[in-house]
């Protein structure tokens, strides 16, 4: 196998490399990873998850993502929003989540940013879609930000969101499917 290139799974079929490191990445990057996301729900969840995985693991984020979406009330925007200083504390004290003040305080802040958004979130991030470059071969061909997901962030942050800064914007493009970076080779590539 080379390095970076799509790799046979345990049934064969050929994956992007990343998907083989856990048995957890499977089902992910199989059913979920790069398929289109259009509700605000669903983009608030993945731009959240994704801004919590910000120096961390992904693998640790999708090990927790069950509790996550039991303490954020399944990212619904508006109980979100509603969160105070005692669902703060409460956040804080949960080990099934990534206790990081910070990063949990972005979270009720993009909530209630995001209940401003007069054409609401999904809008927002599916305006930055672009025609798809040539499929990456290796995932040396993947950036981490690119001009859209710039442009993106700097939109996010003048509607007042934080922590969603070019990266974390491009990660959520990738796991929403609004860029497909699937591998070329990759069997899941179309299925995006």
């Amino acid at each position: 196998m080379t390095a970076g290139l799509p790799a046979p799974g345990p049934d064969g079929m050929p994956r992007c490399p990343w998907a083989l490191g856990s048995p957890e990445y499977l089902p992910y990057h199989d059913k979920e990873w790069g398929r289109p996301v259009r509700d605000d729900v669903g983009l608030f969840e993945h731009l959240c998850l994704e801004a919590f995985q910000s120096g961390l693991s992904w693998l640790t984020i999708l090990r927790k993502r069950e509790n996550f979406r039991a303490a954020f009330r399944g990212f619904d925007i508006e109980a979100v929003a509603g969160f105070g200083s005692a669902d703060i504390s409460r956040l804080l004290a949960d080990a099934g989540i990534v206790r990081n003040r910070a990063k949990i305080e972005a979270t009720v802040t993009n909530a209630r940013a995001a209940l401003d958004l007069p054409s609401g979130l999904a809008e927002i991030v599916w305006r930055y879609a672009e025609d798809q470059r040539e499929p990456p071969v290796s995932l040396s061909d993947i950036p981490s930000s690119t001009a859209a997901s710039k442009a993106l962030s700097k939109e996010l942050r003048s509607h007042g969101f934080v922590f969603t800064g070019p990266v974390t914007a491009y990660a959520t493009m990738q796991s929403c499917g609004v860029v497909n970076d699937h591998l070329a080779g990759c069997a899941f590539r179309g299925r995006a």
